[in-house]
């Protein structure tokens, strides 16, 4: 085993002395008091104290048709991008959090209709990870679906949930442009429209 398919260490290299929960809402945060294995030593490191924040597990989806060389993408307001020079208004694919013991398939499937109006049939899996692990939980499913879309946007979302999705249409040919321009700037949609980038070259 090496380090292309296995970590170094497991979770039993680290030793939690203490867990405290700060604050629980819809999202919660935790104060954690840990030691853990050091490289290429024996010895642990010191009492080390960290904030972590506990978000749901979520999935996203990309939206794409190839006979209309088209794809969806959604705005919307950020609080995370509050401070935003631009804009909080961000340009994402459609996701949200799993509801429960909800699959990420299934999740994806009722997002896209919320959200696009879209009904999802085939699903690609392409990446599971942690976006920011360095403080947060949050273990996120990236999918792609070739999807009969609409031939125009509109406003999706629910406002009972605070949301007002906005629903763009980009063409294949200004893929390049949102990838180099620097209007996108969260995670999955950037990883997403590298895969389509390289799903029009094949």
């Amino acid at each position: 085993m090496t380090i292309l398919d296995h970590a170094s260490y497991s979770a039993s290299d680290v030793t939690i002395e203490s867990r405290e929960f700060l604050f629980r809402g819809f999202i919660q945060v935790e104060k954690v008091s840990l030691k853990h294995r050091l490289f290429n030593r024996s010895d642990y490191s010191p009492l080390i104290h960290r904030e972590l924040i506990h978000r749901p597990e979520a999935a996203g989806v990309l939206l794409y048709n190839d006979q209309k060389q088209k794809f969806a993408l959604i705005e919307q307001f950020r609080i995370g991008a509050l401070n935003d020079a631009e804009s909080a208004w961000q340009l994402e694919v459609i996701a949200g959090v799993l509801d429960g013991n909800e699959s990420p398939e299934t999740c994806i499937r009722r997002e896209s209709l919320e959200e696009s109006g879209c009904e999802i049939t085939e699903l690609e899996h392409l990446f599971s990870f942690y976006p920011s692990a360095g403080a947060c939980s949050e273990f996120f499913h990236l999918y792609t679906a070739e999807v009969n879309l609409p031939n125009e946007g509109g406003i999706f979302g629910m406002p009972d949930e605070g949301e007002n999705i906005q629903l763009h249409l980009f063409n294949y040919d200004q893929l390049s442009t949102l990838l180099k321009n620097g209007r996108l700037s969260n995670a999955p949609v950037i990883m997403a429209l590298q895969w389509l980038a390289q799903h029009i070259q094949q």
